[in-house]
């Protein structure tokens, strides 16, 4: 069955905020809300969608700004990793920060771990990433991959936030490398879409582990 994904950039941060589909259905999941909760709730209008849920690939504060109002706008859950939660309790001084006012962060209504987990008809693999965050999620879900802050077009996410990590980013990457099919779409946090292997072809932080990962095989 064909996943379909709505690609809706939010927020001072210009972060990608998704909207997933199966084929001839209409039940949807939010991945990574993180500004503009009406923006979203317009695109489930105009294309008649029934949310089910919100997953998050982390719990930065440009990926979840928006989770309070879709929780109450809809009365779905929020799945996030359980080692979040020391970047989640920091949400409110960082919205502060960053000039967004005090928000209160969302509440998590399921932690998950790494594996497989079932949200209504969607089946999610749910790869570990952490180096961007300590519960850095990839989200893979039929053959499209979610990859948050891990893994962008050309580039990789920062480590300098607390809770990052170079050497466990790079650790990440190479299992990615390992493990996720080359021709796989990746929609990553901030910017285009790209594959597996135009990234391992062409982005610098990638190119520099790939003696790495053949050596692994």
């Amino acid at each position: 069955m064909n996943l379909n994904v709505v690609r809706l950039v939010t927020g001072p941060f210009q972060e990608n905020a998704y909207i997933i589909w199966q084929e001839n259905s209409n039940k949807s999941l939010f991945i990574d809300p993180g500004s503009e909760p009406e923006k979203l709730v317009d695109a489930v209008e105009e294309h008649g969608f029934e949310p089910q849920a919100i997953i998050n690939t982390h719990a930065h504060l440009d990926h979840i700004g928006a989770v309070r109002d879709l929780q109450s706008t809809y009365s779905i859950p929020f799945y996030l990793h359980s080692n979040e939660k020391v970047v989640l309790n920091e949400y409110a001084r960082y919205s502060s920060f960053f000039g967004l006012g005090p928000k209160p962060a969302p509440e998590v209504d399921h932690w998950f771990e790494e594996g497989q987990l079932m949200i209504g008809e969607f089946k999610i693999e749910l790869f570990s990433a952490p180096g961007h965050t300590p519960g850095g999620t990839c989200l893979i879900i039929h053959d499209h991959v979610f990859t948050g802050d891990t893994l962008f077009a050309g580039s990789i996410g920062r480590t300098d936030l607390p809770g990052g990590n170079w050497e466990t980013l790079n650790n990440s990457l190479i299992r990615i490398m390992q493990v996720i099919p080359s021709d796989f779409v990746l929609h990553p946090g901030h910017g285009n879409d790209t594959t597996l292997r135009v990234e391992m072809e062409q982005n610098p932080f990638l190119l520099p582990l790939l003696n790495r990962v053949n050596s692994l095989k």
